[in-house]
């Protein structure tokens, strides 16, 4: 059975003895998803796989959803989304310095994301790590007359990053063609929401694709967001995660914030990346995006 150690002092944990390339037993998957989600974020180090093998791994924790930006699928399967900064020709291969600011991947969606998993290609020599913000514990240490004050309010979310418009600076959303962008809707979700698995509370998506609440003026709302975004990206919750190649990360979207940092654009970082959504809630179809339409990375 696969072993695990801890990643850091407040959260997350890897294994440096499980092989994503052999077929898992049921009994191996039920111990790496227990240790995912007590741990938020799980490491599985130097693995060697094909694209089949990364997207049979990601769909056991959920169905993957193909990224609205299409232009970097991977040619052998669209449900992995190539992050590099390696040209060719000229030509980029990947989407470069993609979530460059703390956010929660499809927190625009109806049905979101349960998880996201990277696997490592290859590894700049300085920088490219991911950091992560544990939203359970950010939440757990606000009063109670916070709580009391947010149980109630849902956020709206769409496609971006609220603190950065300019689809030309790097810490932007990737941009969208126009077809793309008509293809994300206004989303709500609460502020205050519990894990769609273990029930637990947590801050969700107040930082990045949240552009106000339901009812609230605008000035309040980005106030009281960005007054729950400081508290809850304080180092204290923070973990910085340092690839070696071959390493697969999974994280909890449900309780995580998660922000890439920048790297020199000369200094090549390829990783794939596959995102997969919750279960849809009974009596709702998940909201599908096909892969076939032209065309960042949240």
């Amino acid at each position: 059975m696969p072993t695990f150690q801890p990643l850091g002092t407040g959260f997350g944990v890897e294994s440096a003895d499980t092989d994503l390339s052999q077929t898992l037993t049921d009994a191996q998957f039920a111990e790496i998803e227990r240790a995912f989600y007590a741990g938020q974020v799980l490491a599985l180090r130097a693995q060697q796989l094909t694209p089949a093998q990364f997207v049979a791994f990601a769909r056991r924790l959920g169905p993957p959803q193909p990224h609205v930006i299409d232009q970097f699928h991977h040619p052998e399967d669209p449900n992995i989304l190539i992050l590099s900064n390696v040209k060719v020709n000229g030509q980029p291969t990947g989407l470069q310095d993609a979530g460059s600011y703390f956010h929660t991947d499809y927190s625009y969606l109806q049905v979101p994301a349960r998880a996201t998993t990277l696997y490592s290609i290859a590894v700049p020599k300085v920088g490219g790590d991911t950091l992560f913000a544990n939203q359970q514990a950010a939440y757990d240490d606000l009063s109670d007359a916070m709580k009391t004050r947010i149980e109630p309010l849902l956020g709206i979310h769409h496609y971006g990053n609220r603190h950065d418009a300019n689809e030309a600076s790097r810490t932007a959303a990737s941009a969208l063609t126009d077809e793309q962008k008509a293809k994300m809707p206004v989303i709500t979700h609460r502020l205050a929401r519990p894990h769609p698995v273990t029930g637990r509370k947590s801050l969700y998506a107040i930082s990045g694709s949240s552009f106000g609440i339901v009812g609230m003026p605008e000035d309040e709302a980005l106030d009281l967001l960005d007054e729950l975004a400081t508290h809850s990206t304080q180092p204290k919750y923070q973990l910085r995660f340092k690839y070696g190649v071959g390493d697969v990360v999974v994280w909890d979207n449900a309780s995580l914030l998660h922000s890439a940092t920048l790297t020199d654009p000369d200094d090549a970082r390829t990783l794939w990346r596959i995102t997969m959504l919750e279960p849809a809630p009974v009596g709702m179809a998940p909201q599908v995006l096909a892969p076939t339409f032209a065309g960042a990375a949240a």
